[in-house]
Formats: structure tokens, C-alpha cells, sequence
């Protein structure tokens, strides 16, 4: 049986239909899946989460350097309590930021992370963030911001970084899309 023209455009149209549906699908999936794939591998600064450090730590010590920022359109300082510590590889660790507000009102902020090199956020293992979740400063309000973290030891088994000296982690802050008080940073141990 031969195909007419009428039945031919039909196909056409719902084979584009078909492809314009998966294009959508595909657009709306990329964002969860790349960040998923960053995560899990690492790529370009990511770095991993668990619940708990390994068992025992290496021997062998890290430089771990600390930066902070603050994107524009948010009324706050930022800053890390110290800029660097050394720490044993696989050894838990916890490092302390401070956040405080200039504004006169309630202000939410998120913040987002990467570390350097990229390589090494494979390796970099954090057990507690305030980036997971935004933060809520009341007017004028402060905030102090632990982050638990260590290096997994199969660093040392990297031949491209076995004997890397230093880890920085970097966070920026961004004015957060919601200004709910649930997870408020001002809950938290106060300055």
C-alpha cells in the first residue's frame, strides 16, 4: 500500500512533534543530570558528600585555603575565621565562616562552592554545608557557618596529585530566590 501525501505530512508532523517533545525533555533533565555527573566525578571543582570520613587518616598533611565572596545584590560580609589550615589526609576536619548582614531587613542568601584545582574536588569530601541549604539573616543579623569536611586518602593513589600542596575551597554567596525563614541561619550559633 503506498503512502499518499496527506499521510506522509501526518508523519512527518508527529515525527517532529516526537523530536521537539524529547528536545524539551532533554532541556529540562540536563541541568539535575550535569550536576549529578559533577558531583559523582568531581568535574570542574565539585566536590563529593558523605556521611561519615574514612577510618583511619593518612600520615601525609594538606593545606586547605579558604576564600569567600559575595555577589552583588546581597547587603552582606563574608568571610572564612581562618584562610588556611593544615590538615592529615582522611582526617575530619571543621572549618568555620561568618556571615553578617547590612541590611535593616530579613535577607536570604545561597551560596555556591567549587574547589582548585578542579581536579581535586573529586578528592575533597564534605560531611556538613551551609551551601546546602539558603541562609536567612534577620536585620543586621550574623551568622556563624561550619563546613565538616576531609580529603579522602585516594589522593595519594592520583599520580597527578599525590603530592599536591594545597586545596582551595571557595564558596560565593547569592542572594537566595525565596526569603522563607524555614533552615534561618539566625537559629544557628549566633556571633
Amino acid at each position: 500500500m503506498a503512502c499518499n501525501g496527506t499521510d506522509r505530512g501526518r508523519l512527518v508532523a508527529l515525527g517532529l512533534a516526537a523530536f521537539i517533545a524529547a528536545m524539551v525533555g532533554v532541556t529540562y533533565a540536563s541541568v539535575p543530570l550535569y550536576a549529578a555527573f559533577c558531583t559523582l566525578t568531581g568535574f570542574g571543582g565539585s566536590t563529593r558528600v558523605a556521611a561519615a570520613p574514612p577510618r583511619q587518616a593518612a600520615e601525609r598533611e594538606i593545606a586547605i585555603r579558604f576564600d569567600a565572596n559575595v555577589a552583588s545584590g546581597l547587603p552582606w560580609t563574608f568571610a572564612p575565621d581562618a584562610r588556611e589550615m593544615v590538615v592529615k589526609i582522611g582526617a575530619p576536619s571543621l572549618a568555620y565562616y561568618r556571615a553578617r548582614s547590612a541590611s535593616g531587613r530579613e535577607t536570604a542568601g545561597s551560596a555556591s562552592y567549587n574547589v582548585s584545582p578542579p581536579q581535586a574536588g573529586a578528592y575533597f569530601v564534605k560531611m556538613q554545608c551551609f551551601c546546602f541549604e539558603a541562609q536567612h539573616l534577620g536585620p543586621n543579623g550574623a551568622a556563624e557557618l561550619p563546613v565538616a569536611f576531609y580529603v579522602d586518602p585516594a589522593i595519594l593513589d592520583d599520580p597527578d596529585l599525590r603530592t599536591l600542596p594545597a586545596i582551595t575551597l571557595s564558596y560565593t554567596f547569592f542572594p537566595a530566590r525565596t526569603q522563607a525563614s524555614a533552615g534561618s541561619a539566625r537559629d544557628k550559633k549566633p556571633l
